[in-house]
């Protein structure tokens, strides 16, 4: 090997180790607790921290989830949130945790979480609960639902970015769930919402084609009120 090509590779390895070493992806303080200040606004991944002298116990502390929230939408159920909006502590920790209340016959409805997998503790009553596969890679394929009934005290994982859902399988009683997600904010994609409810809405012909529906059909489905569940 000649000199030249001989300097060349060390120098690209040089490189590589400094691009390595340039770029830490675990929290480099103790905490960065988020400034809740709109005129600090800077356009960050996540939130700028407070200053660390200003810090309290306060900061990492929220109260309510033994409290059950109040169900008023169409779904029968209520996602109570705590993410980095409601817990600054949170911020660049990579965690959050909600509380869902379901009523009789409630439903999460099929969501998903772009940011994160989710672990679900059933805490009362009986919950079915499942996430469906990607897309195989044979078209011809279906999406698999992988899909378990749980009791209190059962477990269920919703892997990162897939559609899932929970529903209350209980004749006459309600049923409360405890869910953690490893993002500060998971974000959600509620489908029939997104699908049925943007704004401005899709166009009824793309809908129409895409679910194989009558125009007739997704005009309803569009005229109707459609929430997110927070």
């Amino acid at each position: 090997m000649s000199g030249i090509n001989l300097l060349f590779l060390v120098v690209v390895a040089v490189f590589a180790t400094l691009s390595a070493d340039a770029y830490d992806p675990n929290p480099l303080q103790d905490f960065c607790v988020a400034v809740n200040d709109s005129s600090a606004a800077v356009f960050v991944n996540g939130k700028i921290c407070k200053d660390p002298k200003t810090v309290t116990s306060d900061d990492f502390y929220h109260s309510g989830l033994n409290k059950p929230g109040e169900i008023i939408s169409q779904y029968g159920s209520k996602v109570s949130l705590v993410f980095i909006d409601q817990l600054a502590g949170l911020n660049t920790l990579g965690i959050s945790i909600v509380r869902i209340d379901f009523a009789v016959g409630g439903v999460n409805p099929p969501h998903s979480h772009p940011h994160a997998s989710e672990i679900l503790l059933c805490m009362e009553g009986t919950i079915y609960a499942g996430f469906i596969s990607s897309n195989p890679s044979n078209p011809g394929d279906k999406n698999r639902l992988f899909a378990k009934i749980l009791n209190p005290g059962d477990v269920f994982v919703s892997p990162k970015g897939l559609i899932h859902f929970q529903y209350n399988l209980g004749n006459d009683t309600t049923a409360v769930a405890i869910a953690s997600l490893n993002s500060q904010n998971p974000g959600v994609v509620t489908l029939s919402n997104a699908v049925f409810g943007s704004d401005p809405p899709v166009i009824p012909e793309a809908l129409a084609k895409g679910f194989q529906l009558d125009i007739e059909a997704v005009q309803q489905l569009q005229s109707l009120t459609w929430i997110g569940n927070g």
